[in-house]
This record gives structure tokens, C-alpha cells and sequence, in this order.
């Protein structure tokens, strides 16, 4: 149980409860907290400080102190406990910690990176499929679903959610998981397209399906075509997954944009 000091001090406590009649582990002093400005969004805004001081114990480790702050360790790169570098596992004995982020481009898992996405990513899920990205995502996974698809597919979990996060083997190198700043889906796109910098290959996958699409004779679809398609459109692509007939329509004007947006986001890194 992670427990904050409400008191007007500044501190926080990490000291876990022990068990009911057996003893707490003794505070042995106060740690500074040095939280690299792109994490401190992580942080509850009154901590926001360019050092937050926390009171350990001699059982807490370095990673249960970031992550009290509220950093998943998936969004860490070096920690540095007085000067050394240390793994999350140490315990956090000592007077200062530095907490640095990520490196973009971030290592994955394989290469290129796959994804999957939490429930409420629906939208970036599509963008990312129409720039060629091999991304999984299911209206209605679970947490242990999609815990369960990043580690046994390789893949890089995309969520907002902080307390998924918090499972153990997504932050494990190499991490399998992510999290996603952004609100709206085109700000979510070029922020994943700059952590990760995945090779581009727009139009080759199923917005639907995340399959690959594969050239097809009109011939072959034209029981699902509308007449008005049948008559207006020569170059088709069929769903390898899906079965879905795809054709660059009416609607591929605000499509492009968002390709070209996905390119110039890499560009410009």
C-alpha cells in the first residue's frame, strides 16, 4: 500500500504496512527525487518540482519509489541512484535519485514494432493501420487480454491508463509498453510515430483488421461493390484478413492528410 504524507512538509512516504502484528520496516531518511522535466507530467501538479523528497525504508526499492510518484517504469530510461546507475529492483537507500525518460527512438521488442492497443485507442488504431502499422486491437480486451498480447506477441502496449502500466513485465527491457500523452488521435499518431520512428508503408493494411491488403481484379469483388463504385473506380485491394474490398474514394482526400502528416512527423524528428 503506498501511503502520502498529507502534511504541509512536501514529502511523501513509501514505507509499505507490513502484515497485521509483525513490524515496519524503519524509515532510514529521506531520498530527493529528481524527475526529468518530461516525466514530471506523470506527477500530481503540486509536486511538479524540479526535486520531490520522499521518506524510504530499507525495503523499498528504487522502482516502488517512481512509480508512487506515478511514473511507469515503462516511460523510464536511467535511474541513477548517487551518481550510479541502478536498476528498479535496488533498494533505494541512498540521498538522491535521478529519473531520466525513455530514449526516442525507443528499443522494441522486434523490428519492425507491433502494437496493440487498449480499448479506448480505437481511433489511433486506424490511423496507425492506414500508415502501415501491424497493430491488434479489440473493442473489448481486457487489462490481462492485453497484457497477455504485448508479452506473448511481442508487442508494444499503447494505453493512458497508468495503472496497467504498473504490471511488472511490460516495463521489463525489452519494454512492451507505452503510454500515451496525447488526447486527440492525430496529436496520438505523430507521438507514436516520434517514440518509436516504425517505417511507413501507408495504404498496405485493413483499417478494420490490421491484415495486409493484396492488389485485386474488379472482377473478383464486384459482388460487393456499390454500382456507383463498379462504374466510377478501376483500382481495388482486397483484405488478406477480412475479405473487405478497399478503393481510394471520395474519402481518400482526408486520408492522404493523414499520411502525409504521419511522413512529415518523421521528417521533421
Amino acid at each position: 500500500m503506498e501511503r502520502h504524507d498529507g502534511g504541509s512538509n512536501g514529502r511523501s512516504s513509501v514505507a509499505p504496512d507490513g502484515p497485521p502484528g509483525r513490524p515496519v520496516a524503519a524509515p532510514v531518511g529521506t531520498l530527493d527525487v529528481v524527475v526529468d522535466p518530461d516525466l514530471r507530467l506523470h506527477l500530481p501538479p503540486a509536486r511538479r518540482a524540479d526535486r520531490v523528497q520522499v521518506r524510504t525504508t530499507s525495503t523499498v526499492t528504487v522502482g516502488h519509489v517512481v512509480q508512487s510518484l506515478g511514473v511507469p517504469l515503462t516511460e523510464v530510461g536511467v535511474l541513477e541512484l548517487d551518481g550510479v546507475g541502478v536498476d528498479p529492483g535496488t533498494r533505494a537507500v541512498g540521498r538522491r535519485l535521478v529519473v531520466t525518460p525513455v530514449p526516442h527512438p525507443q528499443p522494441v521488442p522486434t523490428w519492425p514494432p507491433r502494437f496493440v492497443l487498449d480499448v479506448h485507442l480505437g481511433a489511433l488504431a486506424r490511423r496507425l493501420r492506414l500508415v502501415g502499422l501491424d497493430v491488434a486491437y479489440e473493442r473489448d480486451a481486457d487489462d490481462d487480454s492485453l497484457a497477455a498480447q504485448a508479452l506473448a506477441g511481442d508487442r508494444v502496449l499503447l494505453t493512458r491508463d497508468r495503472e496497467l502500466l504498473r504490471r511488472r513485465l511490460l516495463s521489463v527491457p525489452p519494454r512492451h509498453g507505452a503510454f500515451v500523452h496525447a488526447t486527440a488521435t492525430d496529436e496520438q499518431m505523430v507521438e507514436v510515430l516520434r517514440r518509436f520512428a516504425p517505417p511507413l508503408a501507408p495504404w498496405t493494411r485493413c483499417l478494420r483488421c490490421g491484415a495486409q491488403l493484396e492488389p485485386a481484379a474488379k472482377a473478383e469483388l464486384a459482388h460487393l461493390l456499390p454500382a456507383g463504385t463498379r462504374r466510377t473506380y478501376e483500382e481495388f485491394a482486397r483484405c488478406t484478413g477480412c475479405g473487405r474490398p478497399f478503393w481510394r474514394g471520395a474519402h481518400s482526400a482526408g486520408l492522404e492528410a493523414v499520411v502525409r502528416r504521419a511522413q512529415e512527423a518523421l521528417h521533421h524528428m
